[in-house]
C-alpha cells in the first residue's frame, strides 16, 4: 500500500503541473458518475506531454461532513445526499496551515534551496483557499473512450 504522504505529493505535482500551463477549456465529462451520495460529472483535459492520454478528473468531492461545531476534533461523518447532477470541476478549500513566507526571494532564498523556492511559489497559489471544510477528494482518472 502506497503511503499517504506519497499520494499527497504525486496529488500537488499534477496539480502544479496542471495549473501551470497554459489554460485550456474545460470539456465536461459525458460520464456521470454516480455514488451512494449523489451523482457526479467531472471533466476531461489532455496533459502538456504527448505520450499522457487525455485525463477525466473530478475536484472538490465531499467525503464527509464539514467538521465544524460539533463535528469539530470527532471523526468524519458521512457527507449529506444531493439530488441531481454534482458538477465537481473546481478545487475546494484546503486545510488550516501555517504557509511559508516567500515574499521577500532573497530572505526566502538563505533559509531553502532554489528547487524548493521555485515549488513553493507554483503551490502556495493553490493554498490560499483555507477553511476547516477541507474533506474533498480530487479523483484523476484515464480518459476511456469518447467522454467529450
Amino acid at each position: 500500500m502506497r503511503s499517504p504522504r506519497i499520494i499527497l505529493r504525486l496529488t500537488l505535482l499534477f496539480c502544479v503541473v496542471h495549473i501551470t500551463r497554459a489554460p485550456e477549456p474545460k470539456k465536461l465529462s459525458s460520464r456521470v458518475v454516480t455514488t451512494k451520495y449523489g451523482s457526479l460529472r467531472g471533466f476531461v483535459t489532455t496533459l502538456p506531454n504527448r505520450q499522457w492520454k487525455p485525463v477525466e478528473i473530478y475536484l472538490g468531492i465531499p467525503y464527509a461532513s464539514p467538521p465544524v461545531g460539533s463535528l469539530r476534533f470527532m471523526p468524519p461523518v458521512t457527507p449529506a445526499h444531493w439530488r441531481g447532477v454534482r458538477m465537481v470541476d473546481k478545487f475546494s478549500a484546503v486545510c488550516p496551515q501555517n504557509l511559508p513566507d516567500i515574499s521577500n526571494e532573497t530572505e526566502a532564498l538563505k533559509r531553502m534551496p532554489i528547487g524548493r523556492y521555485e515549488y513553493l511559489r507554483k503551490l502556495i497559489p493553490l493554498l490560499q483557499n483555507q477553511s476547516e471544510d477541507c474533506l474533498y477528494l480530487n479523483i484523476y482518472a484515464p480518459a476511456l473512450g469518447k467522454l467529450y
